[in-house]
């Protein structure tokens, strides 16, 4: 079955864009466009990335509305997934707190309003379980929503997100829009952003056990060629190339990343919900198809309906990743909230389930990590 309405994706390079386009080629639509973020003005939106059978891609600056109307007066998709979003961990939202709410205020705003201007019939909007109180009763459900202090570290992130979910109640309330909000837990899978800075947990900690381990091996070209294709390469000026080796070792210890040992942030005690973005791909795409706005209120949470402590965690994905050293906790960083696990019996109602454990969901993330690695070294001019 082909599908004809025409489809945009914003944000489709980045997790959650590229797994909703995956999905919706893979469910037989025909039309599927997808912006990436690009600042350069010289590079016109209307300038595709990749043309054929596949997706076409147009660079489009988000958080800048004249360019936003633009493209959408110009192509005049029917359905709009809103993915695009500055991201990150703890220590990127402690670092970078402006970037946070600027960035994501301006993407929501810019997007949502400008899809009710041309025309847009459907929209979802992909929100964050951060949105709930630091205390909520657990599993948090979706009337919990404001009804208390927020987490501290990404209160930035999570008011903008809260501001997104309330602009596509509001929309739906005045102009009669079909704008719906779903409310993923944490989520990890191919094309996850692997900084060493910026990234969420789950990425975080199979970047930091594979690079111990290329350290206790002494690999130091892979492990070069590692942080060259995804990121945090050390820098000097001049640069040195390749970096000498004590250097390297330095770099990687302000990571906590030693050959014998890995250093985590907090207490390793907090719970954590893991969801494979496949599939979030795939309950955003069953919503669209056969639910509207009014079917689930303001919005709805979509995760597993399980955790696990962030100890476990590091243990499982040690395991996989096959590092042999020891892991360490520096209590005096913060854990964060103590839990965040999310009732799904709202999705779960409308015919949703997840399918990928996180076992396996780990396992195949990790050898994604290594397929792109060794195309990197096989590619070496």
């Amino acid at each position: 079955m082909f599908l004809t309405p025409k489809v945009l994706v914003c944000g489709g390079t980045g997790l959650v864009g590229s797994a909703i386009v995956r999905r919706l080629l893979k469910g037989g639509y025909m039309h599927v466009m997808a912006t990436h973020f690009s600042r350069d003005p010289s590079k016109s939106h209307l300038s595709p990335l990749a043309l054929g059978p596949e997706p076409t891609f147009y660079r489009v600056d988000l958080t800048r509305q004249a360019e936003v109307e633009a493209f959408l007066s110009s192509r005049r998709p029917a359905h709009v997934y809103l993915a695009a979003a500055r991201v990150g961990g703890i220590l990127a939202n402690s670092t970078y707190p402006a970037d946070f709410i600027y960035i994501n205020l301006a993407i929501e705003t810019n997007v949502i309003h400008s899809a009710y201007e041309y025309g847009v019939e459907k929209l979802l909007f992909l929100g964050s379980s951060c949105v709930y109180p630091k205390f909520a009763p657990q599993p948090m459900k979706e009337e919990y929503l404001l009804d208390g202090r927020l987490e501290p570290t990404n209160e930035p992130y999570a008011i903008a997100k809260i501001a997104g979910i309330k602009m596509c109640a509001a929309y739906n309330r005045q102009y009669g829009t079909d704008y719906l909000a779903v409310m993923p837990t944490n989520l990890y899978g191919p094309n996850d952003n692997f900084d060493l800075v910026n990234s969420h947990v789950l990425a975080a900690l199979i970047r930091k056990f594979h690079l111990a381990r290329l350290l206790a091996r002494e690999d130091y070209p892979l492990l070069q060629k590692d942080l060259e294709t995804f990121g945090n390469h050390p820098s000097t000026h001049p640069p040195i190339h390749p970096p000498p080796v004590p250097r390297l070792l330095s770099y990687l210890a302000s990571f906590g990343i030693y050959p014998d040992k890995v250093v985590l942030w907090g207490t390793g005690s907090p719970r954590r919900e893991f969801l494979h973005v496949d599939d979030l791909a795939g309950a955003c795409v069953h919503l669209m198809e056969n639910y509207h706005a009014r079917d689930l209120g303001e919005f709805v949470n979509v995760g597993t309906g399980e955790d696990i402590t962030i100890r476990e965690l590091a243990d499982m994905v040690k395991a996989i990743v096959g590092f042999q050293g020891e892991v360490a906790w520096d209590t005096t960083k913060p854990d964060g909230t103590p839990r965040k696990l999310l009732d799904i019996s709202r999705i779960r109602a409308l015919g949703w389930e997840p399918r990928i454990t996180l076992e396996e969901g780990i396992t195949i993330i990790y050898q994604w990590y290594q397929e792109k690695l060794a195309q990197a070294m096989n590619y070496e001019p």
